[in-house]
């Protein structure tokens, strides 16, 4: 018999800042007392764009040119088109429902901003970026790029027919999504019609938190409201979702990596030794060029 995995915190949006002139994001984590460096690891940071208006422009939002070295980005769009460019050659667009999952590995330079006919007419943007983790022995892999449109994801039909789960790594019941991960994790949304109901079950000792996207939704009973985060204890096995209205639930889940960690702005290593010589191989143009 599964046991309910209880909720630890909920947690409000904290105050948003701006990520170059693209990205207005609230950091849920890590920092503050509640969610720290390996709470949720896998997952490193979880940074969130709720929703805002841009205005059109001539010139593309975002962030330039900057390394990245030890770690994985994920970028979730669910308003708005994204570009990325980076140093291994690799470039995409993604839109409504798509993620880009860029392995740094051993180091790379990118850029990251509005895509251009977005940016022309402006609109209505929303995007997560997540930080994962790479466990030591695949720090130095090389870096590669994953673009997973919608379409492309799994999908697991809820009993209303309606409402599903879309699966973007790891495995739902037996439905499985496209990402390649480096560590055991389960990267879902739930895309709920109103009163629609799921049941998500995940080992009891994986990191597991929610970020509800859109609408209004119980977990576990409680009313969680938009824009808010939920971090649940390492006990139990099982969470209940119920719609109060249409909502999607962002679900993260993974087995912790048990090593040490070393973060210093765009590099996360397990020594302090490995930091300074990522930052001495960018420095060196070990990590290619981008314009």
């Amino acid at each position: 018999m599964n046991t309910l995995k209880a909720i630890e915190y909920t947690i409000n949006p904290p105050p948003p800042h701006m990520v170059g002139d693209g990205f207005r994001v609230h950091s849920f984590f890590p920092g503050g007392r509640l969610i720290d460096k390996k709470r949720m690891s896998p997952f490193f940071l979880l940074d969130y764009g709720a929703k805002v208006d841009f205005t059109p422009s001539a010139e593309p939002r975002g962030v330039g040119v900057h390394p990245h070295a030890g770690f994985e980005t994920v970028t979730i769009a669910y308003h708005g088109k994204i570009a990325h460019h980076d140093s291994a050659g690799n470039h995409g667009i993604i839109g409504e429902g798509d993620v880009q999952w860029m392995t740094a590995g051993s180091g790379l330079l990118h850029k990251e901003y509005h895509e251009e006919g977005f940016s022309k007419a402006g609109g209505l943007f929303q995007m997560v970026q997540l930080w994962v983790n790479l466990p030591a022995a695949h720090k130095k892999t090389k870096p590669k790029y994953q673009e997973i449109t919608h379409p492309q994801m799994g999908r697991h039909i809820l009993d209303d027919g309606k409402s599903f789960i879309e699966v973007i790594a790891g495995t739902y019941q037996e439905t499985k999504g496209p990402a390649f991960t480096f560590s055991p994790m389960e990267v879902y949304n739930a895309r709920l019609q109103k009163n629609a109901t799921a049941r998500i079950r995940l080992p009891a000792h994986y990191n597991t938190g929610m970020l509800v996207i859109e609408g209004n939704v119980e977990i576990n009973g409680s009313n969680v409201a938009t824009d808010h985060f939920v971090l649940f204890r390492n006990e139990g096995e099982e969470i209940q979702l119920k719609a109060a209205e249409n909502s999607i639930v962002l679900i993260l889940s993974g087995e912790p990596i048990q090593e040490p960690i070393a973060a210093y702005g765009p590099f996360l290593m397990n020594t302090w030794p490995e930091v300074e010589q990522a930052i001495r191989d960018a420095n060196a143009g070990k990590f290619g060029t981008l314009e």
